[in-house]
């Protein structure tokens, strides 16, 4: 069980009250063995009196030898064992051998409607006893019958019971929790099956969440599900207005630049017309390809083969540029997929790798390794080039929002700012530093993917773009 986890509360929560619960079972029923014990007691020590009156009848004499109880207890001296016989006014008239050389002291209290008293008393041994004390008149005379036994020998016996009952308890404890944890990872099993199913759509292994859930937990796998539709219906929507938006600006736009470019020469109006226009057309193209990537990047469950991609990107840049080297670094085989969708990726890593070409002297070296987080493993690309580079300063600037690195270039591509914006919405990173080669050193981390099937050997096999 993991730290954090609901099996793992409930595992301690249900570990707490056992606790609780046990130890108040082990103070109860000690407490009842206990008071069991000192019932018992005095039962004992009120059979004692009646066996003291019926031998002081028999015998007629309080004082007579003869008056004796059969328990050797009351003939062992120190034992906490004691009976003495007195009279209406406490003089003493007979004693127990176990008492003699002793004094034992007088109760002091009430007697009940049975003409019993009892009491604790602490003899000069420092033995506490347990004191029953009957008034009755015996042929006659009023007396005094008292007997005591030892509470240090119950004390002793509680004890005992209470070190086995905790003894016994604690393994009914240990028990009981090894048996609530059982419980609680068996009860779980569909919430994890449950995660299972959202992480293949996530990973692009399904396009819905499929599986055999208990009542409780079928509806919310049924409204993931029904929220993923949700999200491709409002996706799918998205898609369409951008287009209808595109289609309908399209037109006014380009009237607006022939009517302007037809009366350039004529008016300066014309002019300032002309050069709105190729901005609003900019600006038009600009956002609206931003907005089919962020509605392409919202959908679940896509994934790419990032060093299939990696590879093309090479190959086109290496075409398009015979002067520059650009070598790229054998993947190790466990390198995951991009969660997300190709294109996205291919629009990242090239515009990259189109800025590397643009200010490299030369050579250009790419790299692709696994990055191990808490959220699950990341994809690490590493871009660089032997350019001039970039000083601190203007690699702060340059990720900063709507600064691109060629500014002053005209054009509608997406740039810097796009692949900032790509990266924001995957949940990544891009970090520029100073590469090994002499110029910018671009990481760019993604969230990663499992592996998929069918990547070939070649995909594994060093990699350097032909000439």
């Amino acid at each position: 069980m993991q730290k954090g986890s609901i099996a793992a509360s409930l595992f301690w929560l249900s570990a707490g009250w056992l606790i609780v619960a046990l130890l108040a079972t082990a103070f109860l029923l000690t407490e009842l063995y206990s008071r069991a014990l000192d019932n018992s007691l005095s039962e004992t020590l009120k059979f004692h009196i009646e066996t003291l009156v019926d031998r002081t009848l028999i015998n007629r004499d309080p004082k007579s030898e003869a008056i004796r109880i059969g328990d050797p207890r009351f003939e062992r001296p120190a034992s906490g064992w004691y009976w003495v016989i007195r009279d209406d006014k406490g003089e003493i008239l007979n004693i127990s051998g176990s008492m003699v050389g002793m004094l034992l002291p007088e109760l002091t209290g009430s007697f009940d409607a049975s003409n019993v008293r009892t009491g604790v008393q602490t003899d000069q041994f420092e033995t506490r006893m347990r004191v029953v004390e009957l008034a009755a008149s015996v042929n006659g005379t009023p007396l005094r019958f008292t007997t005591t036994g030892s509470l240090d020998e119950i004390l002793s016996l509680v004890d005992e019971f209470r070190g086995q009952t905790l003894i016994v308890l604690s393994a009914v404890a240990i028990m009981l929790a090894i048996m609530s944890g059982i419980v609680a990872r068996l009860a779980l099993r569909p919430i994890g099956r449950l995660g299972k199913a959202i992480e293949k759509v996530r990973e692009g292994e399904a396009e819905t969440v499929v599986g055999d859930f208990p009542r409780e937990i079928a509806p919310l796998a049924e409204e993931v599900n029904e929220l993923l539709r949700s999200n491709t219906q409002i996706i799918e929507r998205a898609r369409n207005q951008v287009g209808n938006l595109a289609h309908g600006l399209k037109t006014p736009i380009a009237v607006l630049r022939n009517e302007a470019t037809a009366a350039k020469g004529n008016s300066a109006l014309a002019k300032v017309v002309l050069s709105e226009s190729d901005k609003m057309q900019q600006l038009v193209s600009t956002y609206l390809d931003r907005a089919r990537i962020a509605a392409r990047s919202a959908v679940v469950g896509k994934k790419a083969d990032a060093t299939h991609v990696m590879l093309r990107l090479v190959r086109v840049m290496q075409k398009l540029n015979p002067k520059i080297t650009i070598a790229m670094l054998r993947p190790d085989a466990s390198l995951p997929w991009f969660r997300g969708d190709e294109g996205d990726l291919e629009e990242m890593a090239g515009n990259l790798l189109d800025n590397a070409c643009k200010w490299s002297n030369g050579q250009i070296g790419v790299s692709m390794i696994a990055e191990r987080s808490q959220s699950g493993a990341n994809l690490l690309i590493k871009i660089e080039d032997d350019g001039p580079g970039l000083t601190e300063e203007e690699a702060q600037k340059v990720l900063r929002r709507g600064v691109r690195l060629d500014e002053k270039t005209p054009g509608s591509g997406l740039g810097l700012d796009i692949v900032k914006e790509l990266v924001d919405v995957y949940g990544g990173s891009l970090q520029l530093k100073r590469s090994v080669l002499g110029g910018v050193l671009a990481e760019l981390r993604l969230p990663g993917a499992k592996v998929g099937l069918g990547r070939p050997l070649s995909a594994l096999s060093p990699q350097k773009a032909d000439n």
